[in-house]
């Protein structure tokens, strides 16, 4: 179906980036190499997939003769990011060729027929969900990389939501240790829910949030769509039952220490250079107003980090993992956080004064 329009160069950029980060450049379809670009009264959408996740967003344009097609994404993107020109003339023939002018540049690229890409999907009976782009953004911030990439166990290999009681609940784990975050939440009546977002959707939403706007979720049995204003993206959702994660979060610590984050994750990360690769763990020793933190790896060396903290406890030695422990202190914001700890086999929590809790299972200390 023919189609020509003009658009500005930032503008088709700006809205080619939005969509093709789920192209994949080794796909047995050709069409899921390709971006949909359609053509209306109203501007240009476009729209990737890669059968999992798919991404559409709206641009302006002028268009003379509206209809649709299909062109290579990554090389589409190429072009034009080189071209020298504000302005760009897009025309695509009967046969899907395009041929794009800027400026004193000329390309022909072969597309795709449109009735070969695969629909986006529609919501129908989905249960409908607001919530600020600014709180999702800082929910998936602070848990997400908690997630498990251990394809047996499919159900951890996503994020959590849970939409219950005015109150929206994210939760990650790997089995080895848990970011929760909460939020309050507006949730109408009749649509509370539960879902598991997989991680290239939740990748691709903390990619697109903004701080501005709403996120308007729509949750149906066994996918989302998430409209963003101009951007929207849809994912299946992963089936099966989430592990009951409350169990894991203990009751109460014996001990409660409060760190300042950036010196901690400082301390962590110059002592962590000489973790063994191996092993993965570093010593965290925690005595009279200091926490001592020490790697040693044989044949390699050692590292040894001191600093000041408010302590009177007894000594405490534990063992983590220290990418594990970096984690949440690289996206939590909180200026403090509070250790809490009970001995030396038992998990480790931190907290921040928000409705936020990590559990991290400790190491066996060698």
């Amino acid at each position: 179906m023919a189609i020509k329009f003009t658009v500005t160069k930032e503008k088709i950029l700006e809205g080619l980036q939005r969509v093709q980060n789920i192209v994949s450049t080794r796909t047995t379809l050709p069409i899921l190499s390709n971006v949909l670009l359609q053509a209306t009264t109203k501007g240009i959408s476009l729209t990737t997939t890669d059968l999992d996740v798919a991404v559409r967003s709206s641009i302006e344009a002028t268009v003379a003769k509206t209809g649709a097609t299909t062109l290579p994404a990554r090389k589409l993107f190429s072009i034009l990011k080189e071209v020298v020109g504000a302005e760009i003339d897009i025309e695509v023939d009967d046969k899907n060729a395009a041929s794009i002018r800027c400026g004193s540049s000329f390309y022909k690229i072969m597309g795709l027929p449109e009735e070969e890409f695969p629909r986006f999907p529609q919501a129908e009976g989905a249960k409908a969900i607001k919530i600020p782009q600014g709180a999702l953004r800082d929910l998936l911030k602070k848990t997400a990389y908690a997630v498990s990439n251990d394809e047996t166990r499919y159900v951890l290999n996503g994020v959590f939501m849970t939409f219950k009681g005015a109150k929206l609940t994210v939760v990650a784990t790997d089995g080895r240790r848990l970011a929760l975050a909460e939020a309050e939440s507006d949730i109408p009546k009749g649509a509370e829910t539960e879902m598991i977002i997989p991680t290239k959707a939740v990748a691709e939403l903390q990619r697109l949030l903004t701080d501005k706007g709403d996120a308007e979720l729509s949750v149906g049995t066994n996918q989302i769509i998430i409209n963003l204003g101009e951007t929207a993206i849809a994912s299946k959702l992963i089936e099966g039952t989430y592990p009951n994660y409350r169990q894991v979060i203990p009751a109460e610590a014996k001990e409660r220490i409060t760190i300042e984050r950036e010196t901690l994750l400082g301390a962590l990360h110059r002592a962590s250079i000489l973790a063994s690769e191996k092993s993965q763990s570093i010593k965290l020793n925690f005595g009279k107003n200091q926490l001592t933190i020490t790697a040693n790896t044989p044949d390699v060396g050692e590292s040894r980090e001191t600093m000041a903290i408010n302590y009177k406890g007894k000594e405490l030695t534990i063992a983590f993992n220290p990418q594990y422990m970096m984690d949440p202190l690289r996206n939590l914001d909180a200026d403090e956080v509070h250790v809490e700890l009970t001995d030396e086999l038992s998990p480790g929590v931190l907290k921040i004064n928000e409705p936020y809790i990590y559990v991290l299972m400790p190491m066996r200390l060698s």
